[in-house]
């Protein structure tokens, strides 16, 4: 037999558990263990990310919660009688276990809530079926009913849970932390065990890794509590023992009772929840008159498409909205691209400013053409493929800007028509980066705020640094930390709580929208009296769910009350008429005269607009694409052939065509794209594939698609797939630096941005 932690706390035990899941795995298989349960307090959030980490490292995932139950009902929530509150450890057997304990965890939440998200002994007699119960720690009924003496109190408790959960699937649970308290009822739990013939089974409330690792789940606590270590916060530990045990160290404590950790066996074989990924989860779109779907969508995007570019558009608009339209349908989005139309239009039909598109939506001409987006794609060569394509296995995602102020009224509608209980905003979690995980840990170990500060204050204000980062970076900061004992400890426990999350806020924008209701996908929790998802966006998009970013953009705003004040002067204005070649708008531009002009008002941005001297949006477009961190290094050298364009020198005279327009620079994501199919053979999918690859820094899969990119690619029957560049004529050598050129570019660089503002002198 081997033993399995059944009872054990994540980081998302937020600021309590200190067992990052990844880190996790590495324990188990280093003491041998290949199984493993999550139960957070009360919340569910980690369960996907858990899950998908145990199946990477060859671990089986339980799926589990510590729940807290009411003393009396979830709906009493009277100061004083109703503080107490008692935990009871829940695990999945199945799929109607898991369904079972989200819809339980989020009602303790949206109907529960007081000081903890609560059930009751009504939500468990609704939702048992699936799940297996253990009694849990001393914060448990049974246990504190044996605390106050009440033996037939715990032994009433305990036979109604086995009745309600059934034989085999209710469990008293004892534990052994060298804690007083658990030793004087052990005795009384195996009694019970004996006289009801409710099993037994051991578990360690496992809330950190290691033994030594004590020190960080109280430090955690103690951000927690906005304490210092050694004060008394209610919530610390009196022992070293809550981390991941062996089955040697358990089978120990509980020598007199083997069947105990045998149990945990028994329990893990019959937890067996899996999660479907891929498969995409659309709500129900109507349509007019029991129309096909598609056929309605096909038709909708024709008329618009006559609408923009007359009653015989060029056979080259008709071409890529039949392409469009076919891998729309293929791919099961039809529903996704209606539904986004009808929020849209009825947000332009309430005069709510809209953003005309950005991000690789506006790559779409579907879209443009039925109105999701105001930007031809054709007119400013957007890649449909970066947005869609056969081969992409995320779903796709339009960035939708409204008016700042009225962004709510258009997600209002969307509850109205799809139901409340159909829609949910979406958590988001606060982490301890680099500054942050100082100063919290500073003020945890009580340490002076002058020394704390001088430290954070060495950390560099840059995106994604972390601590590691700054110590290579910072001379200073790597004296200071060798030469004063407790700045060294400082950072020293702050690296082991970095990246941790702090606290669950509100995704600003993120809204999820469901067929069903949201808790029979997901679970829910509050915050700040919006309910929204437990699981982030991420985690939603994995699971198929339509998650939509409804983005409040304050230029909007500003725009539409410049345009109210024009038309008291001209009353037939129309900024959708205006001239997008206006010379006194360039002229303005190339002064730099910006302030408070979106994305261009910035000290830098105003120096480059000024040396560049725009003369077209084109220019404008590439100038943002490029002043970010990695393109910035190219800035000098556009501005140098947009005045000398005689200098613009190419790689290979194969890259003419895809980086003229910007100068022999590449700018661009598309370009990437463009660049991986001209000269290399590449499908557009596979295109997407490198450049997703190259951006999220998979060295494997770039290696790999290196050897691809100069040498091709034959399938297993011999086919070419993608002919490589030698093929095409190009060197290796000048194949390995555009290959090295692309992979730098790529980490950093944005699709072609096209911005939501029309400038006018």
């Amino acid at each position: 037999m081997s033993f399995t932690h059944l009872h054990l706390h994540t980081q998302y035990s937020l600021l309590d558990g200190a067992c990052r899941i990844n880190q996790l795995m590495d324990r188990l298989l280093e003491i041998g263990q290949d199984s493993v349960a999550i139960t957070d307090h009360g919340v569910m959030y980690g369960v996907v990310d858990f899950y998908q980490a145990a199946k990477e490292k060859g671990v089986k995932p339980i799926i589990g919660c510590e729940c807290y139950v009411a003393a009396r009902t979830r709906h009493d929530k009277v100061h004083g009688l109703d503080s107490s509150r008692y935990h009871l450890v829940l695990l999945c057997k199945n799929e109607t276990g898991y369904k079972n304990l989200i819809a339980m965890v989020s009602k303790s939440w949206t109907e529960g809530f007081y000081t903890k998200p609560r059930i009751d002994r009504e939500l468990l007699s609704e939702h048992h079926e699936g799940l297996i119960a253990l009694s849990a720690c001393l914060a448990g009924e049974i246990p504190q009913a044996l605390l106050r003496g009440d033996y037939e109190g715990a032994k009433e408790t305990a036979l109604w849970y086995r009745n309600l959960f059934g034989e085999g699937n209710y469990y008293l649970e004892i534990q052994n932390h060298g804690i007083r308290e658990q030793m004087d009822i052990l005795p009384d739990i195996i009694r019970l065990s004996h006289e009801t013939g409710i099993p037994l089974v051991a578990t360690n409330d496992a809330h950190y890794l290691r033994r030594e690792d004590s020190s960080i789940q109280q430090v955690l606590v103690c951000i927690q509590t906005n304490h210092v270590l050694g004060e008394d916060t209610g919530l610390e530990f009196s022992t070293d023992e809550f981390y991941v045990k062996s089955e040697e160290e358990m089978r120990e404590l509980f020598r007199e009772i083997p069947e105990a950790v045998d149990n945990t066996q028994v329990i893990a074989r019959q937890c067996n929840v899996e999660f479907e990924f891929g498969k995409t989860k659309l709500p129900h779109f109507s349509v007019p008159n029991h129309m096909d779907h598609f056929e309605y969508f096909k038709n909708q995007c024709f008329y618009g498409l006559s609408m923009r570019k007359g009653d015989n558009p060029p056979q080259e608009y008709v071409d890529r909205l039949n392409y469009e339209l076919h891998v729309i349908n293929k791919m099961g989005y039809v529903d996704y691209y209606l539904i986004v139309h009808d929020f849209i239009r009825y947000a332009k039909s309430k005069n709510i400013p809209v953003g005309p598109g950005r991000g690789s939506g506006a790559g779409s001409l579907a879209a443009y053409c039925i109105g999701i987006t105001g930007i031809d794609p054709i007119q400013y060569n957007l890649l449909f493929e970066r947005f869609l394509n056969p081969e992409r296995v995320s779903m796709p995602d339009f960035d939708v800007d409204f008016c700042y102020v009225r962004r709510q009224e258009v997600i209002d509608y969307v509850i109205r028509k799809y139901g409340a209980d159909h829609v949910a905003q979406i958590v988001t979690f606060g982490t301890m980066a680099a500054r942050g995980a100082i100063r919290d840990v500073g003020r945890a170990l009580g340490m002076p705020y002058a020394i704390v500060d001088e430290v954070a204050k060495l950390i560099p204000n840059e995106l994604k640094i972390t601590i590691d980062k700054a110590l290579n970076a910072s001379a200073e900061l790597r004296t200071l930390c060798q030469t004063n004992p407790d700045v060294e400890r400082l950072i020293s426990i702050a690296k082991k709580v970095e990246g941790m999350p702090r606290h669950a806020s509100t995704h600003a924008a993120g809204v999820v929208i469901t067929r069903d209701p949201v808790s029979e996908y997901v679970p829910l929790a509050v915050n700040d009296d919006c309910v929204v998802t437990q699981f982030p966006m991420g985690t939603l998009e994995t699971l198929g769910l339509l998650k939509m970013d409804f983005l409040g953009l304050r230029t909007l705003t500003v725009i539409d009350d410049a345009v109210k004040m024009i038309r008291r002067r001209q009353a037939d204005f129309d900024i959708n008429q205006i001239d997008t070649e206006d010379a006194a708008t360039f002229e303005m531009l190339s002064q730099g005269r910006t302030d408070a002009v979106f994305q261009y008002e910035s000290a830098g941005m105003r120096s480059v607009l000024s040396r560049l001297k725009p003369q077209s949006l084109e220019d404008l477009i590439a100038v943002i694409s490029l002043y970010r961190p990695g393109p910035a290094d190219s800035i000098d050298t556009y501005i140098h052939n947009r005045h000398h364009p005689e200098d613009t020198r190419y790689k290979s005279e194969l890259l003419r065509d895809i980086l003229d327009v910007t100068y022999g620079c590449m700018v661009y994501q598309e370009q990437v794209m463009e660049i991986c199919r001209k000269l290399a053979g590449y499908s557009y999918g596979r295109a997407d594939l490198v450049r997703r690859a190259m951006s999220k820094k998979k060295l494997d899969v770039m290696a790999k698609e290196r050897e691809i990119f100069i040498h091709g690619l034959k399938n297993e029957k011999g086919e070419t797939e993608c002919c490589g560049a030698l093929a095409m004529g190009v060197s290796e050598k000048t194949a390995n630096e555009i290959f090295d050129e692309m992979s730098n570019f790529a980490k950093y660089a944005f699709n072609k941005l096209m911005f939501p503002i029309r400038l006018h002198g």
